[in-house]
């Protein structure tokens, strides 16, 4: 029966031909047709061109002169072979088969049964193709979803024994430092375990594994029975024989110039034709695996790591509060004395001894505040900055530091102004903390002021630097200034800047590391604006609302 109608649907088994000859043209359709096809016709270009877009024909048998007209279709084409031109475009063309025409009845359909078959086997490989894939996309996520090295290898022996229908799966790592030692394995239901590892074959094998890297190969033994292993592979036959293989792959798992591991899979009842795309899979599965262990042990590494840096920060921690505690008690008990002796109580004091005795006091009272200052480091590694806020006048607190600093001030001839204009703002703040910012500001404001220096104190409202409303404090000085490429120092704890290690200024590089964590907690910013040999300017950025 020959179907006429470009509309009506094509069945399993159809055809399409396509000749411009008519009586060829019927001859070859009534031929399909009698071997059970479902057969339309066409006589010209339009009309194969609008049978292919409506219908999805089993095969398409086309003249030659048809074949400039793409076809998504099994095509069997037919050629004159006494015309050069054909001949020639046999070979040219690329087509998937021809026919000499005229076409022999019997050959004609077993050569389209033939082609429809191919088609068959390809889409079905393709189709295979495209589930082995899926199914090893589905291994590979489960892989980088873990950092867990035990999980990766419990992933990759599951993942490949169900996904090649293996009878056994074994992975294990070398002795590497860049992978945890991982022996895993997977066995169909049945089987009895086998010894983890490779046991007195690891040296064998990680060299057979080093050569499969580097090759980036796989060995794939199709029959254990009927190949012949190179001297090279013998130690891992010998290893692999007591499980009674008949088909086996063995795969290097690696990274960089050498391997890390390998992977077996084992066929046990029957020879296994092991495809390049599989081979392709397998080998695209182990890349994964190895990125995974890598990446697991470097964090596992670093988690170490950050552990005993915790420990010994906590050892730091717990050494300077037991420190300070040791320090503090002798020290008061000795600044106690030192004031009753200049008191009186002991009797007259004369004037040279007086002076060392002011020489004492200086220095005991340089170290109370490095103790103190270390205290405070302490506390805030304990606990943060642990706020008590409350409504602050910063006028006040600002007043109290530079009254109490000023004799200081005085004794190096260095003078404090104290500039607030009509400001008097009230913020939110801890009035304790922040009394010992400003103290830690203008104490180093006057160690770095020569004699006839000046230190200007001022307060303003305001935006910061997020845009948010708040209150600038202003400490300038009229001191040596700070070098800019290490301003960005300042606050780290126990950094001091050269001009001050040069010229010998006291300190312990702690007082702008305290003020800027203080500042910081109470959601503020401290800014540096410093010129060598002109001085520097800190300005205290606080919210009004508070932190």
């Amino acid at each position: 029966m020959v179907i006429q109608s470009a509309e009506k649907s094509l069945l399993p088994r159809t055809a399409i031909v396509a000749d411009p000859d008519g009586r060829r043209l019927a001859a070859i359709a009534d031929v399909l047709a009698a071997a059970g096809f479902q057969v339309a016709t066409a006589s010209s270009h339009e009309r194969l061109a609008g049978l292919m877009e409506s219908h999805t024909p089993s095969v398409v048998v086309a003249d030659h002169s048809f074949a400039s007209l793409p076809v998504a279709a099994p095509l069997l084409l037919l050629i004159d072979l006494t015309d050069e031109a054909e001949a020639e475009s046999v070979r040219t063309l690329g087509m998937a088969d021809y026919i000499v025409k005229p076409p022999a009845p019997a050959e004609l359909v077993h050569r389209a049964d033939s082609l429809i078959c191919r088609a068959e086997q390809r889409s079905e490989a393709r189709q295979s193709a495209e589930r082995l894939r899926e199914r090893l996309r589905e291994v590979s996520a489960a892989i980088r979803a873990t950092h867990d090295p035990h999980l990766i290898a419990d992933h990759v022996v599951k993942g490949f024994g169900e996904t090649f229908s293996a009878d056994r799966v074994l992975f294990t790592t070398f002795d590497d430092d860049r992978v945890p030692g991982i022996a895993a394995q997977w066995h169909r239901p049945g089987l009895d375990p086998v010894p983890d590892g490779l046991g007195s074959h690891e040296f064998g094998a990680h060299r057979v594994a080093d050569r499969l890297w580097a090759d980036a190969e796989v060995l794939a033994v199709d029959d254990h029975h009927l190949h012949e292993w190179s001297a090279e592979d013998r130690e891992l036959a010998e290893w692999a024989e007591p499980m009674g293989p008949w088909a086996s792959a063995f795969v290097p798992v690696g990274e960089g110039k050498s391997a890390l591991g390998a992977i077996w899979i084992a066929q046990l009842d029957g020879p296994r034709v092991w495809t390049r795309t599989e081979i392709s899979l397998i080998q695209h599965v182990a890349g994964n695996v190895a990125y995974g262990l890598i990446q697991s042990h470097l964090m596992i590494a670093q988690q170490q790591v950050v552990k005993q840096l915790r420990q010994l920060d906590q050892a730091k921690t717990d050494f300077l509060a037991t420190v300070n505690h040791e320090l503090r008690t002798p020290l008061t008990s000795i600044s106690a004395y030192l004031d009753m002796i200049q008191d009186g109580m002991g009797g007259p004091v004369p004037p040279e001894v007086a002076r060392m005795l002011d020489i004492i006091v200086r220095n005991s009272e340089r170290l109370r505040r490095l103790i103190e200052d270390m205290l405070t480091v302490t506390r805030q590694d304990y606990e943060g900055a642990n706020l008590h806020l409350a409504p602050v006048r910063l006028a006040h607190t600002l007043h109290i530091v530079t009254v109490a600093l000023r004799p200081l001030a005085e004794l190096g001839d260095v003078s404090i102004v104290l500039e607030l204009g009509d400001a008097d703002p009230v913020i939110i703040a801890d009035e304790v903390q922040l009394e010992q910012v400003f103290t830690n500001l203008v104490s180093n404001a006057i160690k770095f002021t020569p004699r006839k220096g000046r230190i200007i104190v001022s307060c303003r409202f305001d935006a910061m630097t997020d845009g948010e409303p708040g209150v600038n404090v202003d400490v300038r000085d009229t001191g040596v200034g700070i070098p800019d490429e290490e301003i960005p120092h300042l606050f780290t704890r126990f950094f001091r800047a050269s001009n001050a290690t040069s010229t010998a200024v006291p300190g312990s590089g702690l007082g702008l590391a305290i003020a800027h964590d203080i500042v910081k907690a109470h959601c503020g910013y401290l800014a540096v604006n410093s010129e060598l040999g002109a001085g520097t300017t800190i300005t205290v950025q606080l919210p009004v609302s508070g932190p």
